[in-house]
């Protein structure tokens, strides 16, 4: 059976509920099950990354490039940097309004994981934000299922009857 190609189509609305939530766009886009898979997908691997190096794995001032992939979550990273921003930093004594990650010494509660899980954990943080920018571009280039054509009985004309 012959399938018809139909042109893409450009989905800005759907491509901005893909920024918002991911998942959300294809949602709108009517495709559940791909939603769903991005869904857990992308937040998984952005909240796996805040599990393995903590909070301080998204930080807009310390590590502003990391946090400029991150951004392509949505607003979930923002959030998620401004608690860090506002709830888990102090202010240095040293230098007059400049807020930074505690240090291992200071609380041991609110201190900045040593090593390379921090390292990591912003990468996997990083690498969900690149991942929902794709998302996103799928939205907004959407390409519609194929769908097959119609069948059509061939009907025989007197001139095909009489040869026949």
């Amino acid at each position: 059976m012959p399938v018809t190609r139909h042109d893409e189509q450009l989905e800005p609305f759907a491509a901005i509920l893909a920024y918002v939530l991911p998942g959300l766009g294809h949602l709108a886009l009517g495709k559940p099950k791909r939603a769903a898979c991005i869904f857990c997908g992308v937040m998984g691997l952005f909240f796996g990354g805040l599990f393995i190096g903590g909070i301080d794995a998204v930080d807009r001032k310390e590590d502003f490039w990391w946090f400029v992939g991150q951004a392509g979550v949505g607003p979930v990273a923002f959030v998620v940097d401004r608690v860090h921003q506002n709830w888990f930093k102090v202010e240095d004594e040293s230098e007059a309004s400049v807020r930074r990650s505690m240090l291992p010494d200071e609380n041991p509660r609110n201190r900045k994981s040593l090593g390379h899980p921090n390292e990591i954990g912003a990468l996997y943080a990083t690498i969900a934000g690149m991942l929902n920018i794709i998302c996103v571009l799928d939205c907004l280039w959407h390409a519609p299922r194929p769908r097959p054509e119609p069948r059509v009985l061939h009907r025989r004309t007197e001139d095909e009857g009489a040869a026949a």
